[in-house]
């Protein structure tokens, strides 16, 4: 990857988007359904796209929000929904469509007091509280973020009633109805005004912040973080949980510190990412320049994107740990410390994460459950508490209740980073310096992403490439001993494959947006063995994709 010279800088006065242009691209631009990028696509983390594409537009909302209300009618979810959004410019507007929609179609709808942002963790929260003992009248919830994504984009994700992210069946279902909408020009879509929806007897209020915060106690040892009285500083990013880090250290009596309360939608208080694009990914370290550079006033630092459903841990030593550093130590702290846990509860972890979560479950005499990429993988085992614990590669994780029941359903970016608080505060040392012994004892990985070109239809054969393609004995010098295209834990598709041998690994698979496919490597014996599973990995690529052809 070719990394901009703005990277790890503050933001230029020329980079920052004119929201005012913005905003009327969402009203008038009209999308056009033949074009693909137009229409309505749902991701592994719901819709995304910008007005200025006319990828994310009014049009887009007011056909999905038909289409859910059509989903909920065929499966008899008829409790409230729960609604919620994120600090992005396009947050506001896609809200009030949605809200119009729903409240057409006589949708009992829950927004948030004050019309506060509502970051994700409390949307999947507050329909698993509401669900827990029903069978009928369950509720469900829309959250209007596009996550981490750059200050032009919206995004609208749909979390049924299990409180997780919508499995693609639901969201397939959603997208091609929503398309049919576009096809036809709203034709069918339910409408009120945005004055008569507010009044309407359907919409109420809830209090997300509050309902959150007093049932943290219940998820984290709050008095090891109150008494350790270690200093943290916290930078919401400009997210959605600005108002929630203020409530938590004044309930829980907290020595924490926000080192910025500023909500900007041009998110002029970043810096720069690594292509040259504002971005509030609390994974990337130039979207961290500002807390690594704070590093060593606190005791441990941290920050969560913009809707809080990721984390981003900073310590004195280690800098910014990598996301597959912290759910390491995560997991081997919370597995020890949690003696309410049952004994049968796995890890989960993604195909792509990093080899030394399978040597620290081994090491705790836990069962590993891999899966492929996304956060919808883990729902079912966080619900049925068979998984404690769930966990992606970029830095999405959440993890059970004290008592071993199921805390959310989505990635949880605020209970990770108290977790990091709760860690240093019972260890008596940082998760950085924690990483650092379990690498002494178990080998310390390295681990990198990279991207390759590849055309449309060398992208629809890489999702589709079988083990018996792969002809190789050998990765790096070690024996193969495993080729696979479905995951490990359910059997799932990863879209794409994954080859391990004893020291190292590469996973390949396709982006969704762009012509490239991404190729995850790691290796425990070094940077030289590193560069030659990523060399022989894209070999092995090319050679069974060109042999396809």
């Amino acid at each position: 990857m070719k990394i901009s010279r703005y990277a790890g800088k503050p933001v230029e006065t020329s980079m920052l988007v004119n929201v005012p242009e913005l905003i009327t691209a969402f009203y008038t631009e009209r999308p056009d359904p033949s074009v693909p990028k137009q229409r309505v696509a749902f991701g592994t983390s719901g819709h995304r796209g910008s007005a200025f594409e006319k990828a994310f537009n009014e049009w887009h909302i007011l056909a999905i929000s038909q289409a859910i209300c059509l989903y909920r009618k065929q499966k008899q979810i008829n409790g409230p929904l729960f609604l919620g959004m994120d600090t992005h410019a396009l947050s506001v507007p896609a809200l009030a469509s949605t809200l119009e929609v729903l409240a057409a179609n006589e949708v009992e709808v829950m927004i948030a007091e004050s019309d506060k942002y509502t970051p994700t963790p409390t949307i999947s929260h507050a329909i698993l509280t509401y669900n827990r003992g029903r069978k009928t009248g369950l509720a469900d919830g829309i959250v209007i973020t596009p996550s981490h994504n750059p200050p032009p984009d919206g995004g609208f994700k749909y979390n049924p009633p299990n409180g997780g992210p919508a499995e693609s069946t639901i969201t397939d279902w959603i997208g091609a109805k929503a398309n049919e909408f576009l096809e036809n020009c709203l034709s069918g879509v339910k409408r009120i005004s945005l004055e008569k929806a507010l009044r309407a007897s359907t919409t109420h209020r809830h209090d997300y912040l509050n309902a959150y915060i007093a049932d943290l106690v219940n998820v984290l040892d709050m008095e090891v973080i109150r008494d350790a009285k270690n200093s943290l500083g916290v930078d919401p990013l400009g997210g959605a949980g600005v108002h929630y880090w203020g409530a938590i250290a004044e309930r829980y009596g907290l020595n924490l510190t926000i080192v910025n309360k500023v909500v900007d939608p041009t998110f002029r208080f970043m810096t720069v990412d690594w292509d040259g694009k504002i971005r509030m990914d609390p994974s990337s370290p130039y979207a961290m320049q500002r807390v690594i550079d704070i590093k060593d006033h606190f005791d441990i630092a941290f920050a969560c994107d913009t809707d809080h459903d990721r984390h981003g841990i900073v310590t004195q030593n280690a800098g910014l740990l990598p996301p597959n550093h912290y759910l390491a130590v995560a997991i081997f702290y919370l597995f020890q410390h949690r003696p309410k846990w049952s004994n049968k509860a796995m890890v989960g972890k993604t195909v792509v994460s990093s080899q030394i979560i399978d040597r620290i479950t081994t090491k705790l005499d836990r069962k590993l459950y891999e899966v492929p990429v996304g956060f919808k993988w883990f729902v079912d085992g966080l619900l049925d508490n068979s998984l404690a614990f769930g966990g992606e590669e970029s830095a999405g994780a959440s993890f059970a209740r004290l008592d071993g029941s199921v805390w959310t359903t989505d990635k949880d970016g605020i209970v990770l980073a108290l977790l990091a608080a709760e860690i240093t505060g019972r260890m008596g040392r940082d998760p950085g310096k924690i990483y650092h012994e379990l690498t002494g004892e178990l080998g310390e990985p390295l681990y990198e992403r990279i991207e390759a070109s590849a055309t449309p239809e060398q992208k629809a054969l890489l999702a589709k490439l079988s083990p018996q393609q792969i002809r190789l004995a050998e990765l790096a010098g070690e024996k193969i001993q495993a080729v696979i295209t479905r995951a490990p834990g359910n059997g799932a598709h990863i879209g794409g494959l994954k080859v391990t041998a004893e020291s190292g690994w590469f996973a390949a698979r396709p982006s969704g947006t762009e012509d490239i496919y991404k190729i995850y490597a790691e290796s425990f014996l070094g940077t030289d063995h590193l560069h030659r599973i990523q060399e022989e990995a894209q070999a092995i690529i090319s050679h069974a994709l060109s042999a396809s052809l």
